[in-house]
């Protein structure tokens, strides 16, 4: 028997999954990962809880489907990016990770502003200057933990953390070192000055990798902590959302994943780089292709929220979730809900406007509204945000042709339905998705030479039936849609007013 074995070390959970070639999923497993705040707007997590999780669930795989760790030929790590991991000389963890969402360095986002011009570093870095290029949070630890900062040997990301556990090897894989700000597209390696803008030496970041590049094999070490066999060969990996992405089907230029997660993620397929400061630019796995991409910073969580907080009514339906019930009042408000517009940036906002003292709001409310406007609203809300996205790739020539969506909320009709409305195209949403795991594992097995097929993991995913658009809904939301991108033009400077006072 071959297989192969994908880990995703996610932000609220570790997962893993064993698959037999060419497409039989054996065991899927996952942990509990702690995101912590020690202070407002930091998020930080412990390595060592990645790599626990990972000695419990490579056993816990192994056992499920009855496989000797001989049979496993390679494994794969997917993990969020670009989470900041800081070694010491001796191998040592010198702090808590810095995670991707971590908004505390705001005042050395501006002192980079000042150093480059930013138009300019887009065009040579593929992303824009903001809070999560890795130089500003190293900038942060030089002014807040000097005495961490001057204790740095290596600085890498959470996947690249769990492949040095493996492996011993320091690596780091090609789209952590893209979305650090580190890469310098024209030439695809990593930049002396570049690095030097976060206050390190060259020698400081690991030497760059390519997602599929075998960049060790499992040490005797690791083999007695995991379970697997001693000599297993270890692929660099992939981001956890470029992972997701492809083993959904983002293949191909226009293919576009929406992940209706605790966040929503946009991510499209496109030929070439066409850097813009509004989205973020990654490698697609497929040699030659890119990933332009989105991250709206709540989706799913705003969604829990509301139902936790004001969804205690919707308990008179028995028999279903307080999610469906919610969702059963907004299928009986008409489209636009009746004048009620969200802004659904209740954690700030990330892309495309990039603005962390952006706030949710409803407006047009009245006392005939109830709660299935407001939950509509919401619903609407996200939908027009997906818009935005695929209205920037339009703009920057690389329009949508194909929408697949997946994750949680692609269980819920009433919001695919609202999703198809709202951008006027058929959305194919997908089942049985293990998610950025699946896409760790295939790399694993393409790495290996165990395949040939870049497109071999869909044949894990299935394709639930495509949502088609309402024609009568169109001239609806794109009024709606408009008020939505005008309410935050409004409301900006005050958001910013009251941000400022807080």
């Amino acid at each position: 028997m071959t297989c192969v074995i994908g880990l995703d070390i996610g932000t609220t959970s570790t997962i893993g999954i064993l698959i037999r070639m060419p497409s039989q999923r054996l065991a899927l497993a996952s942990r509990p990962v702690t995101l912590t705040h020690r202070h407002a707007g930091w998020a930080e997590e412990d390595p060592r809880q990645w790599w626990t999780n990972v000695c419990a669930i490579v056993p816990e795989l192994l056992a499920q489907a009855g496989v000797d760790a001989s049979e496993v030929r390679a494994v794969g790590v997917s993990g969020m990016v670009p989470a900041v991991v800081l070694l010491g000389a001796e191998g040592q963890l010198l702090r808590p990770s810095i995670q991707q969402s971590d908004g505390r360095c705001a005042q050395e986002v501006q002192e980079l502003r000042g150093l480059f011009d930013e138009a300019a570093f887009t065009r040579r870095t593929g992303n824009g200057i903001n809070q999560q290029l890795v130089a500003a949070k190293l900038r942060w630890l030089a002014r807040h933990e000097p005495e961490v900062f001057s204790r740095i040997h290596t600085v890498f990301g959470s996947y690249d953390y769990i492949n040095h556990c493996l492996t011993g090897a320091r690596r780091v894989e090609q789209n952590w070192a893209l979305e650090a700000g580190f890469v310098d597209l024209a030439s695809g390696q990593i930049a002396d000055d570049l690095v030097a803008a976060g206050g390190l030496a060259r020698a400081q970041v690991p030497p760059l990798a390519g997602s599929r590049d075998i960049i060790g094999q499992v040490t005797p070490e690791a083999a007695q902590a995991t379970g697997l066999a001693a000599g297993t060969p270890v692929v660099a990996g992939l981001a956890d959302h470029v992972g997701s992405a492809w083993a959904a089907g983002v293949q191909g230029p226009g293919d576009l994943l929406v992940k209706l997660g605790g966040a929503c993620d946009i991510l499209l397929a496109s030929r070439g780089a066409q850097p813009d400061p509004r989205v973020f630019l990654d490698y697609h796995p497929v040699p030659g292709l890119f990933m332009p991409n989105g991250c709206m910073a709540c989706s799913g969580s705003l969604l829990n929220w509301f139902a936790a907080q004001f969804g205690a009514a919707a308990d008179d339906r028995p028999g279903n979730t307080r999610h469906q019930r919610l969702d059963h009042w907004a299928a009986c408000v008409p489209a636009g809900s009746d004048g009620v517009r969200a802004l659904p940036y209740f954690l700030g906002e990330k892309t495309p406007i990039h603005d962390p003292l952006a706030r949710g709001t409803f407006t047009g409310l009245g006392l005939h509204h109830g709660p299935g406007h407001l939950w509509r609203a919401l619903l609407e809300g996200i939908a027009f945000g997906i818009r935005h996205h695929v209205e920037v790739f339009d703009e920057i020539g690389m329009p949508a042709t194909l929408v697949l969506a997946s994750d949680g909320g692609s269980a819920s009709a009433v919001w695919l339905q609202i999703i198809a409305d709202v951008l006027n195209r058929p959305v194919q949403p997908l089942s049985g998705h293990p998610g950025s795991c699946l896409g760790a594992a295939w790399m694993a097995a393409l790495g290996a030479g165990l395949s040939s097929d870049p497109q071999g993991a869909q044949a894990f995913v299935s394709q639930a039936p495509s949502v088609q658009p309402q024609p009568a809904h169109r001239a609806v939301y794109d009024a709606a849609y408009a008020d939505y991108r005008a309410l935050y033009g409004a409301l900006k400077p005050l958001f910013h007013t009251m941000g400022a006072a807080q």
